[in-house]
C-alpha cells in the first residue's frame, strides 16, 4: 500500500511562514525518501487539508499520514484537524487515514531551544 504525508499546519497571511512550512515538508520528504508529501493549511492559505488528501488518493495512495505542525496540542490540533480528518476519511472510506502526534514533548525541542539560547 502506497503511504502519503501531510505536513498540516495553521497557515499565514505571511507567504515567508508559509514558506517556511513548505521548506521543513520538503526537508522531511528528502530525509525520509518519500515521494508523495503535501502540505495543508487550517487557514489563510491553500491548499486545505482535503485538497491535499484528494491530491493524495488521486496519486493512488491508500494510506494517508498526517503531521500536525504545531508545537502544542491546542484547539486545532485538538479539535479542528480531528474533524476535518474524519471528513476526509468518509469522503475516502477506502483509504487509511492517521494523524500523529503533535510537536509537543518531542526531545529535538529541548536541543533547538538550547540551541537558540546559545547564539
Amino acid at each position: 500500500m502506497k503511504t502519503g504525508y501531510i505536513v498540516f499546519a495553521h497557515g499565514s497571511r505571511l507567504e515567508q511562514a508559509n514558506e517556511q512550512v513548505r521548506a521543513a515538508a520538503r526537508a522531511m520528504a528528502a530525509a525520509g525518501g518519500f515521494d508523495r508529501v503535501e502540505v495543508a493549511f487550517l487557514d489563510c492559505t491553500p491548499p486545505d487539508l482535503l485538497s491535499a488528501v484528494g491530491r493524495l488518493v488521486e496519486g493512488g495512495v491508500g494510506r494517508v499520514v498526517i503531521i500536525p505542525y504545531f508545537l502544542t496540542l491546542g484547539r486545532h490540533a485538538a479539535e479542528d484537524l480531528p474533524r476535518i480528518a474524519e471528513e476526509a476519511a468518509r469522503l475516502h472510506p477506502h483509504v487509511k487515514i492517521e494523524i500523529t502526534e503533535t510537536l509537543d514533548g518531542h526531545p529535538a525541542l529541548g536541543r533547538i531551544l538550547l540551541e537558540r539560547a546559545l547564539q
